[in-house]
């Protein structure tokens, strides 16, 4: 089939799996181009952690000591349950290790910084792409009505991904719980200890986390989408709810919700791949795989889905590197990708899934059962921060 272009290697998705497989690749001396649908780079969702297994990851790419001065390193984990008369309280290790909550856009901007310009095309929004019949190559069908063949494609287009539907795997699954997520700045510093907070009173969840010593990253999960769409597209009404749904938590939380920067709020369900489909999904095809989300979304629970993108940016770069000659070589490489990943993910996503159940309408045998499999599969709660992805 004729076409508009070729290219060596092809990535849908620029936002932080994307540019690290970019990157990744780049230092292996492999070119890449990176196809983003928007108009610029997108740092949407505010705040990420980054942990101990990340910045491993990270210092693989070369970019660790150029983000560590943008964030202060947590110490621990508070969780505080709140009850009508007293409260319960609870400090654990974040990490062991490193742990730092980082600006999406400061880890985007780290990325892209350094790759060649050219890498990065905008507006190109992929609506469909199939195999080429005569070279088995994967042919990449744009909105603008161009087309692409590319000898190597990998989606890292998130948990709606193109990528992930052309492989046929299963729909992203939907918990009833969603987040509003913003920042909230204090001019004169907020004066926080080094951790992070969770703060749990029946189902709703809220979390705070300082950046630096003058931001502070938090969220609100509770249940129930709205329905309504203007609510999702207000931020005064996404701030309404949050206040609405924090009713009898300590006033420091309410001020700190009630003071966020409007244009940093966000409301989205929370999406997740589920465990068993992780274990039994077939995440390549030809010379076709998928990173990140859009193999593994995951619940926020655990704080990992930042760090396992990453992680997976590092392992596909290593195994693809050096063989890329030959249909049959790619296709080796990415097996060997998704075996190594394979059961690192299952892992993190059964731990961050039965957490989720936890914040769920579920029955109260339902979280016993899930309580007793913490405590057999999930004793040491962070040794999923000790993972170490190896040298790129």
């Amino acid at each position: 089939m004729d076409v508009d272009e070729e290219l060596e290697v092809a990535i849908i998705g620029g936002g932080i799996c994307g540019l690290a497989t970019a990157l990744a690749l780049h230092r292996k001396g492999v070119r890449s181009v990176v196809l983003e649908r928007s108009d610029s780079l997108r740092a949407t969702g505010g705040g990420i952690g980054i942990l101990t297994n990340g910045w491993r990851a990270l210092d693989q790419l070369g970019v660790g000591s150029k983000l560590r001065p943008t964030s202060l390193p947590l110490q621990s984990v508070r969780d505080v349950t709140l009850g009508s008369s007293s409260s319960k309280e609870r400090k654990t290790l974040v990490s062991d290790g490193e742990a730092r909550c980082l600006k999406r856009s400061d880890l985007v901007k780290a990325l892209a910084d350094e790759l060649p310009q050219s890498i990065v095309r905008f507006g190109c929004n992929i609506v469909s792409l199939k195999l080429d019949t005569l070279s088995s190559y994967p042919i990449l069908h744009l909105q603008t009505g161009s087309t692409i063949r590319a000898r190597v494609l990998i989606g890292c287009d998130g948990a709606n991904s193109v990528v992930a539907d052309f492989l046929e795997l299963k729909p992203k699954k939907v918990f009833t719980s969603c987040a509003v997520r913003a920042f909230t700045e204090y001019p004169n510093g907020h004066g926080l200890a080094p951790e992070f907070v969770r703060l749990r009173k029946g189902q709703i969840l809220s979390g705070r986390v300082p950046v630096d010593n003058k931001l502070v990253f938090w969220f609100v999960s509770h249940q129930h989408y709205p329905k309504e769409s203007r609510v999702v597209k207000d931020p005064e009404l996404i701030r309404e709810l949050a206040l609405e749904k924090i009713n009898g938590f300590p006033t420091e939380t309410v001020e700190m919700i009630r003071n966020c920067d409007l244009s940093t709020i966000s409301l989205t369900q929370l999406r997740y791949c589920a465990p068993w489909d992780i274990l039994l999904s077939t995440f390549r095809k030809g010379t076709v795989t998928v990173a990140g989300d859009a193999m593994h979304a995951m619940g926020p629970f655990i704080g990992q889905g930042g760090s396992a993108a990453i992680e997976d940016a590092v392992v596909l770069a290593r195994c693809l590197a050096g063989r890329l000659n030959s249909i049959q070589k790619v296709g080796e490489a990415m097996d060997e990708y998704v075996k190594e990943r394979r059961m690192r993910l299952f892992k993190m996503s059964t731990q961050t899934y039965l957490f989720g159940l936890l914040l769920e309408n579920s029955s109260m045998l339902v979280k016993l059962i899930v309580l007793a499999l913490f405590v057999v599969l999930f004793r040491d709660p962070i040794a999923h921060t000790r993972y170490d992805c190896g040298q790129l």
